[in-house]
């Protein structure tokens, strides 16, 4: 069974940082794009950040770009998202999602369409004050 468990939100104030991790069990980091999205209230989910497990490329929503940093550690089955300079408009609870790159799977088309990832972790809340 997959799961993913998402750890590191909090409470932090604007110009902080935070890292985030997500755990992931029952597979392994072949073959996986791993992505990081957000929601904040009355907000549509929004994808932040990806990396693909095949070939280690990353990609980042232009709200994120220079600021925020996804690496992954197959050792440990785990992706991170480091935030760094988070503005309050960075508060929401953030997801970790996965699925297998497929044949049908793009990495430009649908990094960041949350309909195309199967597996989702419960969240973590990230607050930023002003």
């Amino acid at each position: 069974e997959v799961q993913l468990v998402e750890s590191g939100g909090g409470l932090v104030q604007a110009g902080g940082s935070l890292r985030l991790s997500c755990a992931a069990s029952g597979f392994t980091f072949d073959n996986y794009a791993m992505g990081w999205f957000r929601q904040a209230p009355g907000k549509e989910r929004e994808g932040v950040s990806c990396i693909s497990s095949s070939d280690g490329s990353t990609y980042y929503a232009d709200s994120v770009k220079g600021r925020f940093t996804i690496s992954s550690d197959s050792a440990k089955n785990t992706v991170y998202l480091q935030m760094d300079s988070l503005k309050p408009e960075d508060t929401a609870v953030y997801y970790c999602a996965t699925r297998r790159i497929t044949t049908i799977w793009s990495m430009t088309v649908h990094r960041f369409k949350s309909g195309r990832y199967d597996y989702w972790g419960q969240g973590t809340q990230v607050t930023v004050s002003s």
